[in-house]
């Protein structure tokens, strides 16, 4: 049994609302959130499976956090890139809960986390680049896994997507937090022609080095590559090949990547 806390604290760590509970908690806040407050989720176990909703308009993320996490509430340009009903007005409802076996071992796409941050945090999957445009919110690696398949323009929601900034040895890695097993990735490609290019060519490395390369398609549609199951703690979309069309500006819309987690012999889940 593992007792969750959420909580939503204020810029200088004053408590706003608080809830506690036992392997669920649900946090109903009145609060017109302001520039500084976070949220933060304590547990008093680690390494664990939660489904954890930071905004109702963002919906649940299923998530292994190794520690507690603290969601840092976005303003600004650091927003455009999500809805613009997310973290508005002054109800709020959050609720984190422990998932069942039947969530963890099941068939999924591993890669989809809504509420991934910009920033290292305990909470996987995670996504991270050598490379976003401009350093715009709208061009994160993040947004490549955030589940909205949009790709018919670029800019704002729902047209965020993970941008290169024209550099040819841009990868983009999407960490686990733990050992899965994957056959499947989905790859949509932004399609904001003549505005995109795209990427006839590009290869997945798995965390051991092993890698596997994909012949893409100039097309919105879902673009699917299956192979042998293979185990590995993340994938880095790398070596990335654009096509001979004019334009410099590929980009990423989403990356899903489809498996199982590999559960430990004894492990507790």
């Amino acid at each position: 049994m593992a007792i969750l806390a959420l909580k939503v604290l204020d810029k200088n760590d004053n408590t706003v609302c608080v809830a506690r509970g036992e392997n669920f908690v649900d946090l109903v806040c009145t609060h017109t959130y302001e520039e500084g407050d976070r949220i933060v989720l304590e547990t008093s176990e680690k390494n664990l499976h939660v489904n954890f909703q930071v905004d109702d308009a963002l919906g649940a993320a299923f998530v292994y956090i190794t520690d507690n996490v603290s969601y840092q509430i976005p303003f600004g340009e650091k927003r455009i890139s999500m809805s613009p009903k997310v973290f508005t007005g002054n109800k709020h409802y959050l609720w984190a809960e422990v998932a069942g076996e039947h969530e963890v071992t099941a068939y999924r796409n591993l890669a989809l986390n809504p509420a991934d941050q910009h920033c290292d945090v305990p909470c996987f999957p995670h996504a991270t680049a050598n490379v976003e445009t401009r350093g715009e919110s709208v061009f994160a690696a993040k947004n490549a896994i955030d589940g909205v398949r949009a790709n018919l323009s670029h800019g704002e929601w729902p047209y965020e997507s993970w941008g290169i900034n024209r550099q040819d040895d841009a990868q983009m890695t999407v960490d686990f937090g733990r050992t899965v097993q994957t056959d499947k990735i989905v790859l949509y490609t932004r399609c904001d022609f003549p505005h995109d290019n795209w990427w006839k060519q590009v290869t997945i490395r798995f965390s051991d080095g092993t890698e596997e390369v994909f012949l893409l398609e100039k097309s919105s549609r879902a673009q699917v590559f299956t192979f042998p199951p293979k185990e590995t703690t993340g994938v880095t979309l790398c070596n990335l090949i654009k096509a001979d069309d004019p334009s410099p500006f590929p980009a990423l819309t989403q990356i899903e990547v489809y498996g199982r987690v590999v559960v430990q012999r004894g492990e507790k889940i």
